[in-house]
């Protein structure tokens, strides 16, 4: 079946549903919203902190913002994205805000604003400590709402179709690639239909579960990524995979692990080992509100030094019921393994959580392929630079959803449909693929790149990853080619060529600068083996 659209979103997060709203509201055409599985799942609803955006303009300015996620950065950070991401802020909240999203307000009808790790002053926009989710809802609402905008929910995106599914070979000197859409799997039918847009945008969010543990859910393989990397776009920045500090440590949930926000450890939350000693003064001045890298590290030395499997969060010096009424689903989740967060120390691990680098894009969301969007998680803007500052995430997505939908509403008369694009081809492949190997190979994904690429890395243990993601790889490619596609053997293929693009992206760096920390090349005084 071939379908059109003027413009075609893979992904329902903040960033996908915030340009399909722009695209709608233009009345320039028609919108499908491709969702993996249902709208509701998106790694937007897992995040609890916030958004950071410049608001109390009497101690706080955009001045202040850009120094601190320059710095968060290691100034690898793209200073002309960090300069439209921070000043385009406030009118991203005012949309979210038109769009239905409530952010908690104080006494005095100001936004209630939380402080976190590596900001400067308290500027972080919140609901409670579910503020992803009151943002995925409000959002959710009105997708729903506009009847220009088709939700395909259950539907997965297999690749991205360019010049190379018309005969044509592209490689990644060819100059000119163009996405004419994609080719889609239909929950339904089980057959791949083809998209025809005029716009394609990727908002297909990170890729926390190519590790064993994470806060990501399950669906965060990396599916943008993968495809846009096969179709021979620019991909940068791999290698800075941000593990978040604090993670609920429970056996057996690792995907996803329940997140225990930034904003707790602004709060005046304290780090601890099991015996109640603090740890952090031989880290970092910031104490417990250093930026994440520091903090991760510093937590992964001491359960490395004393053998532990986590360490403590300490908010039992502070209010009880202040606790409760800011942390209300962490006060719950806790007390449901039997936590009493209000007098008993809370067990953190690290967990993989965000992903810095992604598919390269201009100011305006653009790749390097024509006609080809990216926005949201799986993009590299160039903001987050060698580390994200917490809460600058959800801003960037709404910012780039912005100025991706007003650059593609302002070109979108220039496209056509490419009606010679040639429907999916799976003639001789059989069914039944064999899904005790593939859920293996994809566990086996997990355990490589945790035991070889995660927190601290070293040129053996990257090697070792590349020489089995190499023998993974030719395996699962053979197997694709046989067998008809399936979401399972889709995810896998993604994952495993995600993997080796952050491997290859660590060991191209030759030092350690944010997130990516290497024994064969430490920078700093401590050294994490």
């Amino acid at each position: 079946m071939i379908r059109k659209f003027d413009f075609l979103v893979i992904g329902s997060g903040v960033a996908g549903m915030s340009f399909a709203l722009q695209a709608a509201e233009s009345g320039k055409g028609k919108v499908a919203l491709v969702c993996k599985t249902t709208i509701e799942e998106a790694n937007t609803a897992k995040a609890q902190g916030g958004v950071a955006s410049v608001t109390n303009l009497k101690v706080d300015d955009f001045d202040k913002h850009i120094r601190d996620t320059m710095i968060a950065g290691d100034y690898i950070s793209d200073p002309r994205a960090v300069e439209q991401v921070v000043k385009g802020a406030p009118a991203g909240i005012e949309r979210l805000v038109k769009w239905g999203v409530n952010f908690d307000k104080a006494p005095d009808g100001s936004f209630d604003l939380h402080r976190e790790g590596g900001h400067s002053e308290f500027r972080i926009l919140h609901h409670a400590d579910d503020t992803g989710f009151e943002i995925q809802r409000g959002l959710i609402e009105a997708v729903r709402r506009h009847p220009a905008i088709t939700v395909l929910e259950n539907h997965f995106a297999v690749e991205i179709i360019t010049q190379h599914h018309l005969g044509v070979e592209v490689t990644r000197r060819t100059p000119d690639i163009t996405c004419f859409g994609a080719y889609i799997l239909d929950p339904d039918t089980h057959k791949i239909d083809t998209f025809l847009s005029r716009v394609t945008v990727l908002s297909t969010g990170g890729c926390g579960a190519v590790y064993a543990s994470t806060t990501n859910p399950n669906i965060a393989t990396g599916d943008g990524i993968a495809m846009a990397y096969r179709a021979k776009a620019t991909v940068s920045d791999m290698e800075f995979i941000q593990f978040h500090p604090t993670a609920l440590f429970h056996q057996g949930e690792t995907h996803p692990a329940f997140l225990i926000t930034e904003a707790m450890r602004g709060y005046g939350g304290i780090l601890r080992l099991p015996n109640g000693e603090e740890f952090m003064q031989k880290y970092d001045r910031r104490l417990s509100l250093a930026p994440r890298d520091i903090v991760a590290r510093a937590i992964d030395k001491e359960m490395k030094l004393h053998g532990l499997d986590h360490v403590c969060l300490d908010v039992t010096h502070k209010d009880p019921e202040e606790t409760k009424r800011h942390f209300p689903n962490i006060y719950a989740k806790c007390l449901s393994i039997g936590i009493d967060i209000t007098r008993q120390y809370i067990p953190v691990t690290p967990c993989a959580h965000y992903l810095c680098g992604g598919i390269k894009v201009d100011l305006n969301g653009c790749s390097s392929i024509s006609r080809l969007y990216a926005v949201g998680e799986c993009s590299c803007t160039g903001l987050h630079g060698g580390n994200r500052l917490a809460s600058n995430s959800l801003i960037e997505a709404v910012v780039y959803a912005d100025t991706a939908a007003r650059h593609a509403i302002s070109h979108l008369a220039e496209y056509d449909y490419n009606d010679q694009v040639p429907e999916w081809n799976d003639e001789g492949t059989m069914k039944g693929e064999e899904k005790v190997l593939i859920a293996q190979d994809a566990k086996e994904v997990g355990q490589i790149m945790s035991a070889y690429v995660g927190i601290v890395r070293s040129d053996l243990r990257l090697k070792r990853a590349w020489t089995r993601l190499d023998l993974l790889y030719e395996e699962t490619e053979e197997l694709f080619k046989r067998v008809k596609a399936t979401p399972d053997i889709c995810e896998l293929r993604n994952m495993i060529n995600v993997g080796y693009l952050i491997t290859r992206a660590a060991i191209e760096r030759k030092e350690s600068r944010g997130l990516h920390y290497t024994t064969d090349y430490p920078r700093h005084a401590y050294d994490q083996k």
